[in-house]
């Protein structure tokens, strides 16, 4: 128990019982118990605070990489447009060349 003997706890039970007196001796166990008891609830506090701001940072992380996911895929559908937008153009441009070109050729012709 804590790393000590049952000598050495023996010991500190008679040291105690001689410092203390038997008639104070109980109050001042209840006492440490009490001291104890709420170390041990702060230090269970302590250790739940922390694990939740673990997960808060994990979650924070997750969501700035979901973010730049979704900025990724936002920047590459404009590209995709503007080459779609662009595309469009050029087969119009060479319609429009297409049908001057004919026009040029029938009065060539005629």
């Amino acid at each position: 128990m804590f790393g000590i003997g049952f000598g050495e706890f023996l010991l500190v039970a008679v040291v105690a019982i001689v410092f203390l007196g038997p008639e104070k001796l109980p109050d001042a166990m209840v006492k440490c118990a009490r001291f104890f008891r709420q170390v041990k609830k702060s230090l269970s506090e302590a250790k739940t605070a922390f694990d939740q701001e673990i997960n808060l940072s994990e979650l924070k992380r997750d969501a700035l990489e979901y973010k730049e996911s979704v900025e990724k895929m936002t920047r590459e559908t404009a590209q995709i447009e503007e080459v779609t937008e662009i595309n469009r153009e050029v087969r119009d441009l060479f319609g429009d060349l297409k049908k001057t070109g004919e026009a040029a050729k029938k009065e060539i012709d005629a």
